[in-house]
């Protein structure tokens, strides 16, 4: 595949997976797309240390943050905590017995998740070694 395919479905992968976990998240807050809660197993509901209300605001949260850091340019660690997070959602959603459709739907953006995963490095750059320390035989670098 050229170069320029790539990048024209690492950016497709990188607009859809940041901004459908913003729009989501957001609406955890907002329960305007869905009665959130309800998609909660009866199992995850008694084991939760919190009501699913809250539970699903903490959720909107960490959507809101993945979503965001996709969309900055940091979907090369971002994009694999997407994978992570929506295959996590369609096994809940698989325990309920119910919302098949959305667990199906999740395990499809999850495998597109590991596709912006492993294109990300082609096209990001890489976290700063400036602060790394020098490895055992390389000079460290000089101090200005």
């Amino acid at each position: 595949m050229d170069e320029r395919r790539s990048e024209i479905a690492y950016h497709a992968l990188r607009v859809a997976l940041g901004v459908v976990p913003l729009a989501a998240g957001a609406d955890k807050f907002l329960n305007l797309l869905a009665d959130w809660p309800s998609y909660l197993s009866p199992l995850a509901v008694r084991l939760l240390p919190v009501s699913p209300e809250t539970f699903m605001r903490l959720a909107g949260i960490v959507e809101i943050v993945v979503g965001a850091a996709i969309l900055l340019r940091f979907a090369r660690i971002f994009a694999w905590v997407a994978m992570a997070w929506l295959a996590a959602i369609a096994l809940e959603l698989f325990t309920t017995g119910r919302f098949l459709d959305v667990a199906a739907r999740d395990l499809v953006m999850a495998t597109a998740a590991f596709a912006l995963a492993k294109l990300a490095p082609a096209f990001e750059r890489a976290p700063s070694r400036a602060h790394r320390p020098a490895t055992e035989g390389t000079p460290a670098p000089r101090q200005a």
